[in-house]
C-alpha cells in the first residue's frame, strides 16, 4: 500500500520549488544522463539473465542429459530475449563495458554442480525482476512479461532441485 501511495505521489524540488509529480512523470523528467543509465540497467540484467539461463541450460543438457528441463530452460531464455528485441537498438546504445566498474569485481567460484545452477538460477530471478522493475516507465508493456518468465523459472528451479536433490548432495 506504501508503495502504491509513493507511486501516485513523489515530492520532489526542482529549482527550489515544490513538486509533486506522478512516478511516471518522475522518469521521464530525467535528465538524459539518468535515462541512459536505466537503459544500461536494462542492457546488462538482460545480459545477466540470459548468461544465468544458458548456464543452467548446459549443465541440465551436458552434465545431467535432461532434454526435457533443458528446454524448458531454453524457452525462458527465448521468451525473455524476445521481450526487448523490438527495442534492441535502443539499449545496446547505451551499453559501456569497457567503463563499467562492475566487470573488474571479483566472483566467488562455485565448486560442485549444485552452487553452480542454484546461482545462476538465482542469478536469472534477480535480473528478470530488475528488468521487471526498470521497464515499467519505458516498457510499460513488458514487466508483465518479466513477471511470467521469473515465476516460470521458480518452477523450473524446484523442479529440477527436486529431480536432481539426491545427486547434488551426494556430490
Amino acid at each position: 500500500m506504501l508503495l502504491k501511495k509513493h507511486k501516485n505521489k513523489v515530492g520532489s524540488k526542482f529549482n527550489n520549488q515544490k513538486t509533486n509529480l506522478s512516478f511516471s512523470s518522475c522518469i521521464n523528467s530525467l535528465n538524459v544522463s539518468a535515462q541512459k543509465a536505466v537503459l544500461r540497467i536494462i542492457d546488462a540484467n538482460l545480459n545477466r539473465c540470459r548468461e544465468g539461463l544458458r548456464v543452467v541450460e548446459d549443465s541440465l543438457r551436458f552434465v545431467l542429459n535432461d532434454g526435457k528441463l533443458y528446454k524448458k530452460v531454453r524457452a525462458i531464455r527465448h521468451n525473455t530475449d524476445k521481450i526487448l528485441r523490438n527495442v534492441y537498438d535502443t539499449i545496446i546504445k547505451e551499453r559501456d563495458s569497457f567503463d563499467d566498474w562492475g566487470r573488474q569485481m571479483s566472483e566467488t567460484s562455485k565448486k560442485d554442480l549444485c552452487s553452480i545452477v542454484v546461482a545462476n538460477f538465482k542469478r536469472a530471478q534477480e535480473s528478470l525482476r530488475v528488468l521487471e522493475e526498470y521497464s515499467k516507465n519505458f516498457y510499460p508493456e513488458f514487466p508483465p512479461e518479466f513477471k511470467k518468465q521469473r515465476y516460470e523459472t521458480y518452477m523450473i528451479e524446484k523442479e529440477v532441485y527436486l529431480k536432481y536433490k539426491d545427486f547434488f548432495v551426494a556430490r
